[in-house]
């Protein structure tokens, strides 16, 4: 499973930053490969101050060692050792009315220093994050996610939407960060689904993304904006930051597990604004995004 699913990630890298570069017309992806001491490495590829996208990255990494101490912990595990691959991207387009998409495919196991395999599951999902809301484009977005569900279990999208509505909350601001999409964790083999099963899941989300994202930004990225657009942008951008960086739990990871700082922190917007108890004019269009985070929507 380690070399099928490894295997996949990095073809899927390459077809994403091929249509993204195709998408922006001027920026191109800079690859980084590095190593982890402990085990194992990965292959950065950033993007920056394109026509479309102002920042991206979109990251594979295939990491294994120890287990460090605060996700023994964590897992309630003894000294084990741990593998871990997966691809995650994210996306700031420079038009305030484009908006970042986020997302991440992963496989994890855990696994005595004989070899012998303690635990494994996959997670992942992809959510979207407007500045400004196009409900043509949510339905669009949460569709394509509906699809890939559906040829699978038809109880998967309104289960793993839920759960994505429920994680990508800033509790501490009573909003989400964007309208969702899907968050799964913790697939793990049972009597009904087997790790074949649940790799087959994952990897057609990973292969809709492409589907649900770029007809979304190749419609948005154009579009005139002017001053405000782009202060409202990079508040919203400043609660972007505040989840990451205080709620989520692949950034934690990462910085617990001696993770490489540039690749975990690259899901960062490169201008950000914190304003004073800020809050949209009644009737706005900031003001309806504001209550669709405030109040989750079914789309499909």
């Amino acid at each position: 499973m380690r070399e099928q699913f490894v295997s996949y990630i990095k073809n899927l890298q390459d077809q994403i930053t091929s249509k993204l570069e195709e998408l922006d017309g001027v920026a191109t992806f800079k690859e980084d490969l590095w190593t982890r001491p402990e085990g194992g490495g990965g292959r950065t590829r950033v993007i920056e101050n394109g026509a479309a996208i102002e920042k991206g990255g979109v990251n594979i990494s295939e990491v294994h060692g120890p287990l460090a101490p605060a996700m023994q912990q964590y897992f309630k595990v003894g000294d084990v050792n741990f593998f871990a691959c997966g691809l995650s991207l994210v996306i700031h387009p420079r038009n305030p009315y484009a908006p970042t998409v986020h997302a991440n495919w992963r496989y994890f196991e855990m696994f005595e220093k004989d070899g012998t395999l303690v635990d494994s599951w996959f997670g992942g999902g992809q959510d979207l994050t407007p500045y400004y809301l196009f409900e043509e484009d949510a339905v669009h977005f949460h569709q394509t996610c509906k699809t890939a569900c559906d040829a699978h279990d038809p109880d998967f999208y309104p289960h793993y939407k839920a759960r994505c509505d429920e994680y990508f909350h800033n509790s501490h601001r009573g909003e989400a960060r964007g309208i969702g999409g899907l968050f799964f964790d913790y697939l793990k083999a049972t009597e009904e689904r087997s790790m074949q099963d649940w790799y087959n899941f994952v990897t057609q989300v990973g292969d809709s993304f492409l589907d649900a994202y770029v007809p979304i930004l190749a419609k948005r990225k154009d579009l005139a904006y002017g001053e405000k657009e782009r202060d409202w942008q990079e508040v919203r951008r400043g609660r972007y930051v505040e989840f990451n960086l205080v709620h989520d739990k692949g950034t934690l990871f990462g910085l617990k597990t001696n993770g490489r700082i540039e690749s975990i922190l690259m899901s960062l917007p490169p201008h950000v604004q914190w304003r004073y108890d800020h809050h949209p004019a009644p009737g706005t269009p900031e003001a309806e995004l504001v209550d669709v985070l405030e109040n989750s929507r079914e789309w499909v």
